[in-house]
């Protein structure tokens, strides 16, 4: 028979708690592992409604496009005609109140215009009479190659203006009309400010795919969770138009002073809200 000596029984019984503990936490860290694995395995059981959101607002800018084009012999004679429509532009636009801030060069630049131009070749003769006189002769004719010829200059201006006091763009595009620009495009009514109209939009369509989602799940018997996703599309404005651009004094033939309805611009936005289903 052995004898354990009380020290040696002391170190035993330690070593088998220290063994006892270890076993435990590994079997509990496996277990817990199991079922986070389990739970991540699982099949989502999701719903996803939509819901969609609209304001409708009065635009109180309007975006006026227009170009200055000059052609001209030299590029300095070229830039100095389109100078001088500028300057009469921006007094115009000054005078009708527009802010120097809201007037904007988008684009200058002047390039060369060319000719493609061709010596015409002495007719040849076809035969000779008596004395070397010529009896017949082919017609002129084109000698080759051609060569290219610079003919002038063009230079060209391209200008944004805002408009801030909309009842007046119809009158400034009439004055710039009988400045000499090139091209004159707009107005584009839009509104300064979007973000607030933007934010109340987004609280229609989630308001809406709330509402649609509280009466489905009543109707299959279900129970909604947490939400899982949100997504969101729109916020395009939509300008809304509804009369004539354009008035004109047919008493007298000449343009009256032009009505530009501003109509209204609708933001929308669409969402998607993805529910967890219990």
């Amino acid at each position: 028979m052995i004898n354990i000596l009380p020290e040696q029984k002391m170190r035993l019984y330690k070593g088998l708690r220290i063994f006892l503990v270890v076993f435990l936490i590994a079997v509990g860290v496996s277990l817990l592992t199991e079922s986070i694995r389990s739970e991540n395995n699982k099949p989502e059981n999701n719903i996803t409604f939509s819901g969609h959101g609209e304001v409708n607002a009065v635009p109180d800018i309007a975006n006026v496009y227009f170009s200055i084009s000059k052609d001209a012999k030299t590029v300095k004679e070229a830039q100095i005609l389109v100078a001088g429509i500028e300057k009469s532009s921006l007094d115009l636009l000054k005078t009708d109140g527009v802010l120097e801030k809201d007037i904007k060069t988008a684009n200058a630049s002047f390039y060369p215009k060319y000719e493609y131009k061709q010596a015409v070749c002495p007719p040849i003769p076809m035969g000779a009479g008596t004395a070397g006189t010529t009896i017949s002769t082919s017609s002129a004719y084109y000698c080759p190659p051609s060569k290219q010829v610079i003919t002038g200059y063009t230079a060209s201006e391209s200008i944004t203006v805002k408009v801030r006091n909309t009842d007046d763009v119809g009158k400034i595009m009439q004055g710039l009309g009988t400045l000499g620009v090139s091209d004159l495009s707009g107005p584009n009514f839009a509104i300064d400010n979007e973000d607030g109209l933007k934010a109340q939009a987004r609280k229609k369509a989630i308001d809406d795919a709330k509402s649609k989602a509280e009466v489905l799940a009543k109707d299959l018997g279900i129970h909604l969770g947490k939400i899982t996703s949100f997504n969101e599309g729109g916020n395009y404005p939509t300008p809304m138009y509804s009369a004539k651009a354009v008035m004109m004094d047919s008493a007298s033939g000449s343009a009256a002073q032009a009505l530009l309805p501003k109509g209204e611009n609708t933001i929308t936005s669409d969402v998607s809200i993805t529910y967890e289903i219990r």
